[in-house]
Formats: structure tokens, C-alpha cells, sequence
């Protein structure tokens, strides 16, 4: 037989308040009185037939938050191969084994070496084994157990929210369920009391309770009122084991509002209100406000306001501003202080939203009395329509009444009033106005073809206040007359071939007439007296307000007349009769069989393969630019070929122009060319001036060429001797030519050289016969003359 070993492990329970131990299968009656021993072993089944046992256990209880300063005995582990020689060795694992448990190798005692809590860990599993100290082998199998930490009372309850925040109806009624609150205890609620939680109310009655079981917060008094009391703060407390003394609580606060409910009617704070309204206020414009006062708020305290009643009900009228919950009253009819100067209205004042539930508080209404006083004005002129409408016809001759308008002053004082024409609405002044009796009268003529309908705006004022002026708009209709003749739809040209036939149709005719016919137009077409006898066509009325034109003979030619003019007469029917003579132009064209015209042009039979107009142009524009080309190019190459007059880079080539005298201007530069005097091989002596008209042309004479090392001074002394000494040499001592003095001078002419050749014997004293132009020449000349003399 088999022989199994078992481990016990001995609990002794000489302080039963510190550790527990609860049997696995069988209890006996009362606990023993020395020790209890845990017998475990490989195989259970052998150790239910053990017989020296008297309790099995796999499990013990432990206190949490142990107070004493040593370690806590927890139990002690013991196996029947342990003969007390030391030879065994225990050994602990499993949960907080070594750091939390510990056990003496020795003895196997097991102790906790810390402050346990149940609410972070109840439950720790170990296991336990015996080994041999000098084989290091496992004397028995290793066994488990569990060590249970027993709760205590250490944890007080905690709501889910610090504030609760709730609202209920105000009214409501008694046991009306307000917000439900909850606390939870972290301790074993499956061991005694500690985790049961009562609720009670702290701050808050008589107003509101709380159930103590289920935590729900109730209304315990009856109508509470929001317009006494909006707010309230309730402190429930939750206390566990039961709410028995000694157990732990917590606190938290639930703030309740009273929500508004419509309990309150409104109510005018005074029963009569008074008003001004002048009585020129237009339509629309406020005459003041009221208010009735409602103590409840939001759509509760929403008002509609009415006139009820009085003897203004039609004249004026009431709303509601919806953000201030006022009245408005305003004006719906012109006020007249003539007519009526007071007026009462009952003004009522109603909720819009009215809750059923307190209908037995009274009506929901409230009504007060408005006295409207009416104060006078000086109002402006009143006319006796808001508009006028007038007709005129539009040949009537000028100042002609059309019509009148009348206004008056609505004031008692009934002060003349005088009329006007707006000129910003008659501008060409067509009309003007009786500015005493208001006769409309035209001052322009009229026609209803350029503008059917006149709209003026006549003007009223008081004589003795012009500021008090009201207006009224004036619309004149322009009747029609027939004063005008008929005319052409459009402008005819037409054409007929020359192979055309006789009565043959070539245009239809039809016209128009800027007057207006009540009965519909009819015209009359014919031709004109002229022509009705010579004519080569023919015209047909057709009766319908058209006409044909038709051809009279056979053939036409266009070589003998290419273009025929139709004059025809136009009638209407109306009265008086008028009647215009338009032109119908014809040309004739050459066709094909079908009488689609080819030619209308008789130069085309004679010329056929003459060139079209645009091309010849192409072609002479063509003829123009080439000649132009060859011009451009003919003068480029003449004056690069030119030799130039100065070599010398340094040389100045600008001509010096002189504007100080009378001379020829900036058109006479050959006296000034210094090239000339460098190069004088470079002269034309054919170049003649440009200045003069000379009056006999000389064959110009040809002098001695200068050296070219000649000074510029010995050659223009040169130069001087010799058109000193040419009779045909003008003077070209300056720019000014003087020979020459132009045409219709009084003074004829003034050059030196048809002068005598001594200055004494020369008289100027008819320069002062010359006018007062010649004035100052004369007093220079005089002064000459006399110093002459002396």
C-alpha cells in the first residue's frame, strides 16, 4: 500500500479579533482548545480519510488596516515530516509572498508585514512547500491556500456629484419627485453594515424631503411660489451601518430653482393714462406706450394688448413690442383738431399663454382707460382730390384753360392760398397756373405725337405762411387731332427689268399715320397730277391700306433712263382730310428669264471686262508708293555723295541765326555758313536768295578762288570789295534785307541803296507825314539834323 505524506499547517487562536479561520467541509460544534491544523497534501481524496483531524482548512480571514506596531500573525505552516532537527526548509509563494508575507524557514511561521486594505486587494492565493535542506527536494507537493481580508467600517459614503443642480414647476404639489441622489460605500457590503447607506435631509425642510433608502428628494410643502422664492440649497447626508451611531457619512448639496409658471395676471399699475397727439401725425406714428406689469417671466409673462372700446376705436390702434412688452399706440386716420379734439379708448391687457391649472385665480386680463387730447396745428393746404386727371387736345391755341384745382387751409383761420407748377416736373414749361383760382392753362402748343400724357405736380401754400404747402400730382392727357399726314411705311427703291412686261407688278406699297383713328386708318393711294398722264408705270389702290405699282409697257432701257421717280399722293379719310406726296425711286436692271435681276449699272454693257473699281485703286495705289520708293532713294544717294563742308570733328556746323534784328529770320543761314569761309570751293554761286524777289535775273559772275591757306579775314575783305563794286550783288551785311520792304508800305522803299550817296542831302522831315507809326523815326532823324547843323 501506498504511503502519502501530508503537510499541516497549524493555526493557534489565542486572539480570535486578529485572525479567522472558516472550515472547508465540516465543522464541529465550538472551536478547539489548542490548535487548528490545516492537513494538505498531493491528493485530497487520501486526506478526507485521515483520522487524527478534526477540521480541514484552505483558507483564513485576516483583519484590514491593522493598528499594532509588530508584525501580524497570519498562521503557521507545519509538515508531519518535520522531526525538529532543522532539516526541513518552508517555503512561501504566491501573492505578495516575501514583500507583503513572509514566512520563517524555520518554523513556518507566517506574518504580514503591512497595513492591508480590503477595498484594494480582498483576496490573496499562496501556495506553500516544504523542501529537504540538504537535497534541495520537495518533501511534499505543494499545496495553495487563501488568505480573505475581513472588512471594517473604514470607508464613508461618497455621492457621484459634490452639487446637484434640479428644477421643479413653482405650485407643484406635495411628494412632486424633484432629482434623485446617490452615495456608494467602498466596503464589503456582504459582511455586516458597513456598506449600507441611509439617506437624510440636513438643511432644506420644511420645503423639500428625501427617502432614506432610495436617496429620492421630494417638495414637502405645498404651493411654494417662484415670485417669493426662486432658489433653494438642500444638504442631503448618506450614513452607512444603517445610520446607527458610529457609522461613517458623507454630505452633498443639491441646489433647486422653482421654473415659472403662469399664476399671475397682468396688472395695470394705474387705471387712466393720458396722451398728446398733434394733429398733423402721420398714419403709423406713435402717440406713447403702456404697460401692464406681470410678475412671471419669459412666454408667461407675454401680453397682447386691445382696444376694447371709445370713440377712437377706428381712429387709432394698439401693438405689442415683444422685447419690452409694452402697448404702442398708434395712429391709423388723420387727425383733425376741427373736427375732434378728444378721444377715449379702453385698453385691455391679456396673456398669451394661459395655464388651465389656475384659471380659478381669476381672469388673466386687465383693462385701463386712455384720454388722447388733440392738439391743433398749422397745417398746410388740403386739396379736394389726392389727384387730378385732365384732357386737352392738343391743336388748342395757346392759353387755353384746361382745367382747375382747389385747395383750401383746413385751419380755422382758413388763409388764402396761393398755386404754383412745380417746374421740376414741367421743365419745357408747357403749362402754367392761375396762381388765385388754380386754372390750368397751356403756354406752349402741344402735340400728342411727341408726348401723349403730361404729369405735373401743382403746388399749394398759404400766402401768409409759404413754408405750409402741400403738393398734388396733375395728369394731363393730350388728345388726338389728325394734323398729320400719311406717309411711307419706309423709303421704296425698287426695280424692273427691261425685258418686263406690261401690267406687270413690281412693288407694293403700304403706309402710315402718326395720328390716332378711333375707326381704324384708311388711305388713299394715286398718282401725282404730273405724272398721272406720262408716267411709264401705273398704280393701283388696293383698298386695304396698299397699293401696286405696275408697269405700263413692254420693254425699258437703261442706256435711255436707268432710274424712274413715282410720285404718289397718300389721302386719309379723316377730318380735316391731309394728305404728303412720297417718291418711289425705280431703277432699271438687266435680268435673266426668271426676272432675277443681274445689272442694274450701264457701264457694265459697255466695258464687260473692264476692271472693278477696287482694283484699279489697288493698282494706282501701287503706282503711288513705287514712286514714292524711288524719290526716297534718289535723295538718300545724293546726300551721301555731297561733300561735306567741315572735316574737323571740332568744327561747329550750326549756323548762327541773329534774332536781334529785322532781318530775313531763321529762313536766310547761306550769309552765316562758316563752312564757306573754310572751304570756299564749296559755294554755289548759283544759289539765289530766298528772302527777295529780284527783279532782273543776272548771269552770275565767276571770281578769283582763294588760296587755301587764306586767311579768313583777307577773304571776307575779298568778298566785300567785290559786291561793293557788283551792281547785281545784293547786300549781305546782315540777315536783314532792306532792299525788298514788301507791298502797300506808305513809306514805299527805305534801302540804302536808292538813297543819294551824301547824308546831307537828305531830308526826313516827311517821316512825320506818315502817321504815328513812323513817329519815333522821325524824332531820331530830327535830332540828327540838328546836331548836324550845330
Amino acid at each position: 500500500m501506498r504511503t502519502y505524506h501530508c503537510f499541516w499547517l497549524l493555526f493557534w487562536a489565542g486572539q480570535p479579533h486578529q485572525s479567522f479561520l472558516t472550515p472547508l467541509f465540516k465543522r464541529t460544534s465550538g472551536f478547539p482548545e489548542k490548535e487548528k491544523v490545516l492537513i494538505l497534501s498531493g491528493n485530497s481524496r487520501q486526506d478526507l480519510h485521515r483520522s487524527k483531524r478534526s477540521w480541514m482548512w484552505n483558507q483564513f480571514f485576516l483583519l484590514e488596516e491593522y493598528t499594532g506596531t509588530d508584525y501580524q500573525y497570519v498562521g503557521k505552516l507545519h509538515s508531519d515530516q518535520d522531526k525538529g532537527d532543522g532539516s526541513l526548509k518552508y517555503i512561501l509563494s504566491g501573492d505578495g509572498a516575501g514583500d507583503l508575507f513572509i514566512i520563517n524557514e524555520n518554523t513556518g511561521d507566517i506574518q504580514a508585514t503591512k497595513r492591508l486594505d480590503r477595498e484594494e486587494k480582498p483576496v490573496y492565493i499562496l501556495r506553500a512547500q516544504a523542501i529537504n535542506r540538504r537535497t534541495g527536494r520537495p518533501v511534499e507537493p505543494e499545496s495553495e491556500f487563501i488568505i480573505k481580508i475581513h472588512d471594517i467600517n473604514d470607508n464613508e459614503p461618497m455621492f457621484t456629484k459634490d452639487v446637484y443642480n434640479a428644477s421643479i414647476p413653482e405650485m407643484s404639489d406635495v411628494g412632486t419627485f424633484v432629482v434623485q441622489v446617490s452615495a456608494t460605500d467602498a466596503d464589503d457590503p456582504t459582511y455586516g453594515n458597513s456598506a449600507k447607506v441611509v439617506y437624510s435631509i440636513l438643511q432644506g425642510q420644511p420645503y423639500f424631503s428625501v427617502e432614506s433608502e432610495t436617496g429620492i428628494i421630494k417638495t414637502a410643502l405645498l404651493n411654494m411660489d417662484r415670485e417669493n422664492r426662486e432658489q433653494y440649497q438642500v444638504v442631503i447626508q448618506a450614513k452607512d451601518m444603517g445610520g446607527q451611531m458610529g457609522g461613517l457619512s458623507g454630505t452633498t448639496t443639491v441646489n433647486i430653482t422653482l421654473t415659472d409658471v403662469n399664476d399671475n395676471p397682468p396688472r395695470f399699475p394705474q387705471s387712466t393714462y393720458q396722451f398728446r397727439a398733434p394733429e398733423s401725425m402721420p398714419p403709423d406714428s406713435p402717440v406713447g406706450r403702456i404697460k401692464a406689469n406681470d410678475a412671471d417671466v419669459d412666454e408667461n409673462a407675454e401680453i397682447e394688448y386691445s382696444i376694447t372700446e371709445g370713440d377712437g376705436y377706428d381712429m387709432f390702434g394698439i401693438t405689442t413690442d415683444k422685447d419690452t412688452q409694452e402697448g404702442i399706440i398708434t395712429v391709423k386716420k388723420a387727425l383733425d383738431f376741427e373736427n375732434k379734439n378728444l378721444y377715449i379708448l379702453k385698453v385691455e391687457a391679456t396673456n398669451t399663454h394661459v395655464d388651465p391649472r389656475f384659471l380659478y385665480l381669476g381672469p388673466f386680463k386687465d383693462s385701463a382707460t386712455v384720454r388722447i387730447q388733440v392738439e391743433d396745428v398749422d397745417e398746410p393746404p388740403v386739396f379736394s382730390r389726392p389727384a387730378y386727371i385732365m384732357e386737352v387736345k392738343e391743336d388748342v391755341p395757346i392759353n387755353s384753360v384746361i382745367g382747375t384745382v382747389t385747395a383750401q387751409d383746413p385751419d380755422a383761420a382758413k388763409n388764402p392760398v396761393k398755386y404754383s407748377v412745380d417746374r421740376h416736373t414741367d421743365m419745357d414749361r408747357v403749362f402754367n397756373i392761375n396762381s388765385g383760382n388754380g386754372s390750368i392753362f397751356t403756354s406752349k402748343p402741344l402735340d400728342r405725337e411727341t408726348l401723349l400724357w403730361h404729369n405735373i405736380t401743382v403746388i399749394a401754400a398759404e400766402i401768409n405762411n409759404p413754408k405750409q404747402s402741400s403738393r398734388v400730382p396733375v395728369f394731363i392727357k393730350v388728345l388726338d387731332v389728325n394734323d398729320n399726314a400719311p406717309e411711307f411705311a419706309m423709303f421704296y427703291e425698287t426695280f424692273v427689268c427691261e425685258n418686263a412686261k406690261a401690267e406687270q407688278l413690281i412693288q407694293t406699297l403700304s403706309a402710315v399715320d402718326r395720328d390716332d383713328s378711333y375707326s381704324g386708318h384708311q388711305f388713299s393711294f394715286s398718282l401725282a397730277p404730273e405724272a398721272a398722264s406720262s408716267s411709264n408705270f401705273t398704280l393701283q389702290d388696293n383698298r386695304d391700306n396698299t397699293a401696286g405699282i405696275f408697269t405700263r409697257k413692254i420693254r425699258y432701257n437703261r442706256h435711255e433712263m436707268s432710274t424712274y421717280f413715282l410720285p404718289v399722293v397718300i389721302s386719309d379719310n379723316d377730318y380735316p382730310i391731309q394728305s404728303s406726296t412720297e417718291t418711289v425711286t425705280i431703277r432699271v436692271c438687266a435680268c435673266d428669264h426668271r426676272g432675277k435681276m443681274l445689272s442694274c449699272n450701264a457701264e457694265a454693257l459697255i466695258h464687260p471686262t473692264g476692271l472693278s473699281t477696287g482694283a484699279l485703286v489697288a493698282i494706282l495705289l501701287c503706282i503711288i508708293i513705287l514712286l514714292v520708293t524711288v524719290v526716297l532713294f534718289a535723295a538718300l544717294r545724293r546726300q551721301r555723295k555731297k561733300e561735306p563742308l567741315i572735316i574737323s570733328k571740332e568744327d561747329i556746323r550750326d549756323n548762327i541765326v541773329s534774332y536781334n534784328d529785322e532781318g530775313g529770320g531763321e529762313e536766310d543761314t547761306q550769309a552765316f555758313d562758316i563752312g564757306t569761309l573754310r572751304n570756299p570751293e564749296a559755294i554755289d554761286d548759283n544759289k539765289l536768295r530766298r528772302d527777295i524777289v529780284p527783279e532782273t535775273l543776272f548771269m552770275p559772275r565767276r571770281t578769283a578762288t582763294a588760296r587755301d591757306n587764306t586767311d579768313v579775314r583777307d577773304f571776307i575783305n575779298q568778298r566785300l570789295k567785290e559786291n561793293d563794286t557788283d551792281p547785281t550783288a545784293p547786300p549781305y551785311d546782315s540777315l536783314a534785307t532792306y532792299a525788298y520792304e514788301g507791298n502797300g508800305s506808305v513809306a514805299e522803299s527805305l534801302s540804302s541803296l536808292e538813297s543819294v550817296t551824301t547824308d546831307g542831302d537828305q531830308d526826313y522831315d516827311y517821316l512825320s507825314d506818315w502817321g504815328p507809326r513812323f513817329k519815333k523815326l522821325a524824332d531820331m532823324y530830327s535830332a540828327m539834323d540838328s546836331d548836324r547843323d550845330s
